[in-house]
């Protein structure tokens, strides 16, 4: 019988040739593996520490000073809203601790003009407040988009545009709202010219006794981190502790947006708002109403996971910022975000963890 064609003389067969060396790919998948694990330690070691700044028991007396608010939609002030729902608010809002409501009255124009037609209705929401819950403020919540990342916005940097925020300003007070709180995004750590904005809006409030009010982006979880994040994305998110402080003092009240946090676990998004918690505390003054945001919405995303972004998981990290930084601050509260998206849980929540 003839041997198969390829077969040795014994019938075995033939060794594979060898491949060649490729010295450099094995080079080439060092080098890789070395960039993964250079990205993923950090990372990695943030979600630790976030994890372990989530432990521990707060203070019991680490609840609602009555200082809390809530932002609520535009539809209080444009003719959508009904007598019978003003009740409803109020019993939802009897026995919490919320003192204030940003209603959305704008959003401004890019020039920085509000007319009148945005609000029609906000003389008879404040009234109807005012009747069923009295003691509760209703404040104007304006804000705009700034082209501080596009073409297209609000220009702080124009002396006219900040002259325009705060004539209307004025005009959404003689209207009757009880303050005016802000909303300006994406907002820039450092910038002087919403510094500078803030001065004249502040001189406008105190005239009339109304407090000045803004919401505020987070504070670098790592100093210069927002630095960091400019350069690479163009889009810092985050504010330099320092430029906080700054915010701080030139407001009555100052609210942390404490969510959209890209935190994938309750024990981290916890740790987290304990964090920002304690570092707001550290450079606002004690006058300064200091509100941390709740998430009272759900939505599933890369900045937001609704599963990891729960009020139980916010009123911990708040409860335990507060003390371990400053258990006996007086001027102190949330802010849930936001009325029109929350859930019968999201209230629960609110009240069993920090209202009881």
């Amino acid at each position: 019988m003839t041997d198969p064609a390829g077969a040795g003389a014994d019938g075995a067969e033939p060794a594979a040739p060898r491949r060649p060396r490729r010295p450099w790919l094995r080079r080439t998948r060092r080098i890789a593996l070395g960039l993964v694990l250079l990205l993923l330690l950090p990372v990695l070691a943030s979600q630790i520490a976030l994890g372990v700044n989530n432990l521990g028991d707060p203070d019991d007396s680490a609840r609602t000073r009555g200082k809390d608010a809530i932002w609520l939609g535009h539809a209080w002030v444009d003719g959508r809203k009904k007598d019978a729902d003003v009740t409803a608010l109020a019993a939802r809002l009897k026995d919490t601790g919320i003192r204030d409501l940003y209603v959305h009255a704008g959003p401004l124009e890019h020039d920085g003009t509000l007319p009148e037609s945005a609000y029609p209705n906000a003389r008879w929401f404040i009234d109807a407040v005012h009747r069923e819950m009295p003691g509760i403020r209703v404040q104007a919540w304006l804000g705009d988009v700034l082209a501080s990342e596009g073409s297209r916005g609000m220009r702080l940097e124009r002396a006219q545009t900040r002259a325009a925020v705060v004539r209307s300003t004025g005009r959404i007070l003689a209207a009757g709202f009880e303050g005016a709180h802000f909303d300006l995004e994406p907002l820039h750590s450092d910038d002087r010219n919403y510094l500078t904005l803030l001065d004249a809006l502040h001189r406008v409030t105190a005239a009339r006794g109304a407090p000045l009010s803004v919401a505020a982006h987070q504070i670098d979880p790592l100093p210069g981190l927002h630095s960091v994040r400019g350069a690479v994305t163009g889009h810092p998110k985050w504010w330099s502790q320092e430029f906080f402080g700054q915010v701080a003092r030139r407001v009555d009240q100052i609210a942390v947006m404490s969510y959209d946090t890209m935190q994938p676990l309750e024990s981290t998004y916890g740790g987290y708002v304990a964090q920002q918690t304690s570092l707001a505390l550290e450079v606002t003054p004690e006058t300064t109403d200091l509100l941390m945001g709740l998430p009272f919405y759900h939505e599933k995303g890369f900045g937001h996971w609704e599963h990891a972004e729960t009020v139980p998981a916010g009123v911990r990290g708040v409860r335990l910022g507060l003390s371990r930084t400053d258990a006996d601050r007086a001027n102190f509260g949330v802010a849930l975000y936001v009325d029109f998206a929350a859930e019968e849980a999201d209230w629960t929540a609110y009240r069993k963890d920090w209202v009881r």
